[in-house]
């Protein structure tokens, strides 16, 4: 098999691990707000989506377009940082249990989580991010995607971590 067919193989995998990312997300979100969860700040979310959809869509474009040469040392160590960054991401989530969604909602009276990565970190799910927004491009060397990528998650990260840290500092402590 051709280095760029397996990389859009790769891409469709992880957009499938996405959309039950979002089936999960969905349903921790009913849940949170039978429990009286308060959502804080989704002015940021349709540009955390937008750029989202946007990376898998230019790993995709971008490596059909210009048809990189396959670089193999490259391309397993980033599949090995995308595939660390998913498993960190799973742990987040599993950690999170029925509270992680893709939203910011928070459950008055519950204390934050500080188990699993959260013991060693406040925003773990977002190193995840950061590291699957170069890696997983990388794969394929859609150094292009990767770049953009990167630049607007500065911009919707920066305002994700601001509306989040305000929405734990209500949390009890």
């Amino acid at each position: 098999m051709n280095g760029q067919i397996a990389f859009t193989i790769l891409i469709l995998l992880v957009s499938g691990e996405r959309i039950l990312e979002l089936i999960i997300s969905k349903r921790n979100l009913r849940w949170s707000f039978r429990q009286g969860g308060v959502e804080y700040g989704r002015s940021h979310y349709k540009y955390m989506v937008v750029i989202h959809v946007g990376l898998l869509g230019g790993c995709l474009v971008e490596t059909w377009l210009t048809r990189p040469e396959f670089h193999p040392l490259l391309s397993w160590t980033m599949f090995a940082l995308a595939m660390g960054s998913q498993a960190l991401r799973w742990w987040c989530i599993l950690t999170l249990g029925k509270r992680w969604n893709t939203l910011v909602v928070i459950i008055p009276g519950l204390r934050a989580i500080s188990n699993g990565p959260y013991k060693w970190m406040k925003h773990p799910n977002y190193l995840a991010v950061v590291i699957e927004g170069i890696a997983l491009p990388m794969v394929g060397f859609a150094w292009r995607t990767a770049i953009i990528f990167t630049f607007l998650n500065i911009f919707v990260l920066a305002a994700r971590l601001r509306v989040e840290n305000k929405a734990l500092a209500t949390l009890a402590q």
